[in-house]
């Protein structure tokens, strides 16, 4: 590990500052658990490390009438231990709760996951099913931009020198909704996504059509993305398998898979069509209580 400062400002102001001065020498540190890796491997260089843990605002978590917010550092056994996010936002609970091991989850964070813009990041396409919105600050002010629109390719990301990602917002979950999260690996745990699928679904009073849907696809394109075609053709349709097969063929059709060690382009083809159609039945099950 080469030599660096540390710092541990309480203010979202000083983090910004910090981050800012430094010529982009500066890392945030809002878990840590893949950037101390990355700058003891070299992957990434750092003078000054920020660490985001002491500062109120990025520690927040609240849920209301108003929808869900979620700090950009709040550890993910916070997540899945929250009872109404669990009943709520299920999708993120699925993926929170298999960002690397027990002890990981215990530092690890949603906010830290995305800043990262794996392509194969278990909690992004999550966060694209259910919508939320990112909450970045810098020395420029605040700004707002819809998740999907967060990473821009392969361990990239929309944010400028000195921001950061201060939480998460999520609208308030429709009544009769439901959503998940699979993703499927090479091991039983603590694996890289070979493919990842979230969905989450509207259905109407009866529970037998779909209002909405919304699906976020990983691991099979340079960055998580909301696959749109295979949302919108599932609204108006009845709940059967028709429809939900249809959704998944629309879904392999977006998709633009690479091979490598984890598996070859028309292995994750086929397993993004399983996928989503597993986790859509899944949210289905879970609106219907």
């Amino acid at each position: 590990m080469r030599d660096f400062d540390y710092e541990a400002p309480t203010s979202l102001a000083d983090a910004v500052g910090l981050l800012a001065k430094n010529n982009g020498n500066a890392r945030p540190l809002a878990g840590g658990t893949d950037l101390i890796d990355h700058v003891r491997t070299g992957r990434l260089s750092a003078d000054l490390i920020v660490d985001l843990k002491k500062i109120p605002e990025l520690m927040a978590l609240e849920l209301n009438e108003q929808g869900l917010r979620l700090g950009a550092a709040v550890p993910c056994y916070q997540i899945y231990g929250h009872p109404g996010i669990v009943e709520k936002y299920s999708a993120i609970t699925d993926s929170s709760n298999i960002i690397g091991g027990m002890q990981i989850q215990n530092r690890a964070s949603v906010g830290g996951n995305l800043a990262n813009a794996g392509a194969a990041a278990d909690s992004t396409p999550a966060l694209i099913a259910l919508e939320a919105m990112v909450v970045i600050t810098g020395p420029d002010g605040t700004r707002e931009i819809p998740v999907d629109e967060f990473c821009t390719g392969p361990g990239q990301n929309v944010l400028e020198q000195g921001e950061i990602i201060v939480e998460l917002r999520f609208p308030p979950r429709p009544s009769h909704s439901g959503s998940h999260y699979r993703r499927f690996i090479p091991r039983n745990e603590m694996d890289i996504a070979v493919v990842g699928v979230a969905a989450s679904v509207v259905l109407d009073e009866s529970g037998e059509n779909f209002v909405s849907a919304c699906i976020g696809l990983g691991a099979v394109a340079a960055k998580p993305f909301y696959a749109q075609e295979a949302s919108e053709i599932l609204a108006g349709q009845p709940v059967n398998d028709e429809s939900i097969q249809k959704a998944a063929a629309a879904a392999r059709a977006v998709i633009h898979p690479i091979t490598d060690m984890r598996g070859t382009e028309e292995f994750r083809n086929h397993v993004t069509g399983v996928l989503t159609e597993r986790v859509i039945k899944k949210a289905v099950e879970r609106a219907r209580g």
